[in-house]
């Protein structure tokens, strides 16, 4: 019996889980580690793996998994949003990467066809890297990352025709106008295949297997889904990748496409690690020992020409400077369907051998180095922002319209732009509750500006945007931003401009809580950690603990993994009201001609007739903290009152008609 596949995946497993050992332990990305795998395994090295025709068949499974996730991610609408970014900056940044390559490989005495296809291959960028890296970071729908997967869309869709571009080049003899004719057949079909099935057939599908009731079954639906349909556009021409992209798509709006995307995430990282590991074992070290300058010299060629076309694109659609630089980096790498293309042009001979093999090594280095070049930008970004630049190119071409704050005082300033900073908005919004976003991404900013919003945009560790906000004179301040770097930097702002704003920070993880708390946070919300207490609380309940021992309990855990900090957290803290488990305290509003209004607390004698405890009464802005018995209700305070659910109600009916 031939087990010679099982013993390279074995190999394969062996040396990645070494690699990425040491690769996490010194915090470098592990698509890296893949990548060096693949060189040391593979022919040109230690030839380890034997069967490499089928190590190509698993790392197309992972290609497939890997665009099918990120088309669930994103879905149909946020594609349809972004056409403009697909169609124009697509186009633009190939067709300028492609002109620019070609003249530059004009003058290495290469021929006008070697030089064009040249252009071609490099105009390229890698769907399966930087979406990947892009989905790791959480960026997949920022300002910047919904305009690299645009442009990489457009990259993906134009491998047909550049493939029948390549059959032209190789083989005059091919009748050009049936083949465009075939080809725009067969575009109407993909796009109709993929509205009726968003619209129609896979949400009811999905639905129906649903309602059995079956984990398995499901799961072997959506692998079913996922390669019938990315089958169905290899067959009309189309690449498995992109397939399995429009397969996710269709499924992004169903109710059950966050099941799916959960269900195929352990099988989408394992297989993808074997599409980088093939991409390694392109690499010839031989070659590049050989021609080492040239090669280097080619990779730093490569890097810098796209990463400015694929810049100007970005400012040439409106991006900030940041933006720019991120959307520079992101692209500047070769991609995986430069491969496809090359190996067919080499075979119509093209590309000499010499020059095939000039091009394998420039875009494995550009892909290799890609993870650290998108690490850097951010920090690329800002270093050079301290220059002194012209507006235009800070703020871009199409800046936000200025929108004038209140002078608010008092209020809330919410600070991020992710679910939970957004929802929170829409919670305050919902309860005419004063409050100013901070939000670094103009399409959303626009959207809540647009809404009617009160917006601030601009990246919130520049003291200007916090001031714009009035944040010195807000009581409370929310940081909801998921990097801790800038949180901390916004928190310190925060509070060297108001001391005595009350700042509460999400921390993605505990580890991160000591850090917020000693930089200024009053409150620091570790979201991870208290997901996972609050199901643990779901679950006590559930189980009719009582609700005094449920607070001991989960002040017992705070303490224990957030130490000292847990006694800073003083709303998670229990009090005596917790040994009173039907005592709470209870807001009332005193309503217009009830028995109460114009009256003073002796003369309603309150806790006499109810049972309750006056604890405080709200008056417009000032509070009333130690209210005595000749202390007169008017319309429109609010009591704040303790005691049970029954004596609140004998309390409500004095203060309401």
């Amino acid at each position: 019996m031939e087990l010679t596949i099982l013993r390279d995946i074995v190999i394969i497993f062996a040396l990645s889980t070494f690699v990425n050992l040491i690769f996490t332990r010194l915090k470098v990305p592990t698509v890296v580690g893949y990548l060096i795998t693949g060189i040391v395994a593979g022919p040109h090295l230690l030839a380890l793996v034997h069967e490499e025709h089928n190590i190509e068949i698993l790392a197309d499974i992972g290609v497939i998994l890997l665009l099918f996730t990120i088309g669930l991610e994103f879905s149909l609408k946020h594609l349809v949003r972004i056409r403009r970014i697909v169609f124009f900056g697509g186009l633009l940044q190939v067709s300028l990467t492609a002109l620019v390559f070609y003249a530059l490989s004009s003058l290495f005495e290469i021929d006008w066809k070697g030089s064009l296809f040249m252009g071609f291959l490099i105009a390229l960028s890698s769907s399966a890297l930087v979406l990947k890296l892009l989905q790791e970071r959480s960026e997949l729908t920022s300002n910047y990352g919904r305009t690299v997967l645009g442009i990489l869309i457009f990259q993906d869709l134009l491998l047909v025709p550049l493939l029948l571009f390549t059959n032209l080049l190789g083989n005059p003899s091919v009748d050009i106008g049936n083949e465009m004719i075939l080809l725009l057949v067969k575009t109407f079909v993909i796009i109709g295949l993929v509205y009726v099935g968003n619209r129609w057939l896979l949400p009811k599908l999905l639905h129906l297997i649903a309602l059995a009731k079956n984990q398995e079954l499901f799961t072997m639906s959506i692998f079913l889904i996922c390669f019938a349909i990315a089958l169905l556009t290899f067959k009309l021409g189309m690449s498995l990748a992109f397939g399995a992209f429009l397969a996710g798509l269709m499924i992004s709006e169903s109710e059950y496409s966050h099941n799916a995307f959960g269900n195929l995430i352990p099988f989408k990282d394992t297989f993808a690690s074997f599409f980088f590991v093939s991409i390694g074992m392109l690499l010839n070290l031989a070659f590049v020992q050989e021609n080492i300058l040239l090669v280097a010299g080619a990779v730093l060629l490569v890097l810098v020409i796209k990463m400015l076309i694929a810049s100007a694109t970005g400012f040439v659609l409106g991006h900030t400077f940041r933006g720019i630089v991120l959307i520079g980096f992101a692209l500047s790498q070769v991609g995986e369907f430069s491969f496809i293309l090359a190996k067919v042009g080499f075979g119509y001979g093209i590309l000499s051998e010499y020059n095939y093999q000039l091009f394998l090594a420039v875009t494995v280095i550009t892909m290799a180095v890609t993870p650290f070049l998108m690490n850097v930008s951010r920090s690329v970004a800002n270093w050079i922002l301290r220059f002194n630049l012209p507006g235009y190119l800070v703020n871009g071409l199409f800046p936000l319209k200025e929108v004038e704050i209140p002078d608010f005082k008092n209020h809330l300033v919410i600070i991020g732009k992710d679910s939970s900073a957004l929802k929170l908005s829409i919670m305050a919004k919902h309860y005419d509750m004063k409050h100013v976003s901070v939000v670094f991404d103009p399409t959303i900013a626009r959207e809540k500006m647009n809404a009617g919003d009160n917006v601030v945009y601009g990246d919130a560790v520049n003291e200007p945007i916090l001031l714009k906000a009035h944040v010195d004179s807000a009581d409370v301040v929310v940081v909801s931003v998921g990097d801790i770097i800038p949180s901390m930097a916004i928190v310190d702002k925060v509070k060297k401009i108001s001391p005595q704003a009350f700042v509460i920070a999400r921390s993605p993880y505990v580890e991160n809580v000591q850090q917020l708390f000693e930089i200024g946070a009053d409150q620091v919300f570790p979201e991870k950690f208290e997901i996972a207490i609050d199901f643990f609380n779901r679950v006590l309940m559930k189980r009719l603990y009582p609700q005094k021992k449920i607070n001991r309990m989960m002040a017992q855990i705070r303490s224990t993994n957030l130490g000292v900090f847990s006694e800073k957290d003083m709303v998670n803290q229990p009090s005596i009201i917790d040994e009173m488990p039907n005592v709470n305290i209870s807001a009332i509003t005193i309503e217009t001609n009830s028995f109460a209004e114009g009256k003073t607390l002796g003369e309603t004698d309150l806790r006499k007739k109810t049972g309750v405890t006056l604890l405080a009464v709200k008056r417009g802005d000032e509070m009333i903290e130690h209210p005595t018995l000749k202390t007169r209700f008017l319309a429109g305070d609010i009591a704040y009152v303790l005691g049970d659910p029954e004596q609140v109600n004998l309390a409500s009916e004095l203060f309401s008609v």
